[in-house]
């Protein structure tokens, strides 16, 4: 009886050993390195002053929302797909902070130097506005999907009049970007150069939503 006690206890003992062996290996948190940390920019050329083309006075203050992301978008975890409609992360690279968080700071930057406007301010804010930009259904992937694989960046904008409580256009913003390498930071690249298109064509559209200072459509 001593002996099959001992015998079942040294069974068991394997038995938690190789369960928790196995929960190590193949546990999606496990690190199988160091995590990389990347940021969202436009690099170092500069913003084009009065990009609709000629010199005009600088408008009123605008209010520029923090983009509210899709769903499985909002946090730093940096998404690629391997097949249709499937989200996944990877394990050991991710952005510095949410997309949107990244994105609300160069669109007020790339707004305010444009020269198209007196005050850019992010939201929330005290600071009463002449206008706010809104922006939502922000999406922000890698897909694998084809040869070489591919950024997709794409956002829908509003452009609000506060005093006449007026929408003066929306339009949606997608990208494509290829990436150098099949792998994160070949994401991130693009990730980055897709940026810079969506931050000069929102300057460009914004500044002839309102024209000299008129509301237009757009």
């Amino acid at each position: 009886m001593k002996e099959r006690i001992v015998g079942q206890a040294v069974l068991w003992g394997i038995v938690v050993m190789a369960s928790a062996f196995l929960t190590g290996c193949l546990s999606p948190r496990a690190p199988e390195g160091p995590v990389h940390t990347y940021r969202l920019d436009r690099g170092e050329r500069a913003v084009e002053q009065n990009p609709a083309g000629k010199k005009r006075e600088a408008q009123g203050t605008l209010l520029v929302n923090m983009p509210r992301a899709e769903s499985g978008f909002e946090s730093p975890r940096m998404v690629y797909l391997s097949r249709p409609f499937e989200l996944s992360y990877y394990a050991t690279n991710q952005w510095a902070d949410t997309p949107a968080r990244m994105l609300v700071t160069l669109l007020v930057q790339s707004l305010e130097q444009s020269g198209t406007w007196r005050t850019v301010v992010p939201v929330p804010t005290s600071v009463k506005g002449d206008y706010r930009l809104d922006s939502q259904g922000l999406v922000l992937q890698q897909e694998f999907m084809q040869q070489p694989s591919h950024v997709r960046l794409a956002v829908r904008l509003q452009l609000v009049a506060l005093g006449e409580q007026k929408v003066v256009g929306t339009k949606w913003f997608e990208f494509l970007e290829p990436a150098a390498s099949e792998d994160a930071y070949g994401g991130v690249l693009a990730a980055n150069r897709a940026v810079e298109h969506l931050l000069d064509q929102v300057t460009v559209w914004v500044s002839s939503c309102i024209g000299d200072g008129a509301l237009s459509h757009c």
